[in-house]
């Protein structure tokens, strides 16, 4: 019988890095104010009192630094876990990221490995101030040599963790800040599937949505909504954005004939905008309707008390679905 308990995303991951700290001492963690306050959503807190400070501790505030000692860490055998704080921070790491990190293995023919993760919280919906409430997740998506994925549920958010931290290779692991106190069902026993495979997470005939992260639960809710007016939706957590798991949403969109994909960042040149590309290549003879983008309008991320007007919500997924049904 599976050993089941109800954690929040924020404690899932909690377990999940402790679990991983207990089976590999090389595991390390290290970001500003990670140790013995916890993080600023308190994701890390309790390990130090069980890890010392030795295997968590405080960084300057320097997310060059943070990185360029992940890379380090990594050199010499460590299987180093770097916090950046929030989304819009991760900026100044940037050269770091794409030109070291995601080369290194690449540029020294495989001698030297990389398993490397970098947590960021992102996305929007906490009421933040400028620089908090970014999506950055296509910047790295689109650097060879970068894993990146992002859970949406506490049980993904407890298994994929470790498989990032298990990886040989460098992982960006985005973490949905809004959705971090949502709680759910969690398998101590046993993980799910691959950190790199979509699911099905409600199954429809008329529509397939298509999304990750902090837009899964919006998705759910448009399908709630739609389903009173006899609407049938499937919903797909894509779960990672590089790779992405193409063949799971061709699978969809040949039974529905049509794609909404949505996410909290902008549409233009997006994640959504490679797989209404690919899916548009894989699937041209069964799709009834062009895919359907929605997210984030193209502007800077507004100020908090604008931000609702900004984020992609269930009446937006729902004036595309009506648009998709259209044609």
């Amino acid at each position: 019988m599976s050993n089941m308990v109800e954690l929040s995303i924020a404690k899932a991951i909690n377990a999940g890095i402790r679990k991983a700290m207990q089976e590999n001492d090389k595991v390390l963690v290290f970001g500003e104010d990670v140790a013995r306050l916890g993080g600023v959503f308190r994701v890390t807190e309790g390990l130090l009192d069980e890890f010392g400070e030795k295997r968590i501790f405080n960084s300057p505030i320097a997310e060059s630094g943070i990185v360029g000692t992940a890379i380090g860490l990594a050199m010499r055998g460590f299987r180093p876990i770097a916090e950046i704080q929030f989304d819009g921070f991760i900026y100044p790491a940037f050269d770091q990221i794409v030109s070291q990190l995601a080369k290194l293995t690449n540029r020294s023919e495989g001698f030297l490995q990389m398993p490397v993760v970098i947590r960021v919280p992102y996305g929007g919906g906490i009421g933040a101030v400028e620089h908090h409430s970014e999506s950055p997740e296509a910047y790295f998506a689109h650097t060879a040599g970068l894993r990146v994925i992002s859970p949406s549920n506490a049980n993904d958010a407890y298994w994929m963790i470790q498989q990032a931290i298990k990886s040989p290779d460098p992982v960006m692991f985005f973490e949905p800040k809004r959705r971090y106190w949502q709680k759910g069902q969690v398998d101590l026993d046993q993980a799910p599937i691959d950190m790199h495979s979509a699911v099905t997470l409600r199954a429809g005939s008329d529509v397939t949505i298509a999304t990750y992260g902090p837009m899964v639960v919006t998705a759910l809710q448009a399908a709630e909504i739609a389903a009173q007016e006899g609407i049938n939706i499937e919903v797909i957590d894509i779960r990672s954005m590089s790779p992405i798991d193409f063949g799971h949403i061709a699978e969809s969109v040949k039974k529905t004939g049509r794609l909404i994909v949505t996410h909290e960042a902008g549409t233009f040149v997006s994640i959504s905008s490679e797989i209404a590309a690919r899916i548009a290549e894989l699937c041209f003879y069964y799709l009834e309707a062009p895919v359907i983008r929605v997210g984030g309008f193209d502007v800077p991320y507004p100020a908090a008390k604008l931000e609702e007007l900004y984020l992609p919500d269930a009446d937006r997924l729902m004036e595309a679905v009506d648009r998709v049904l259209a044609y």
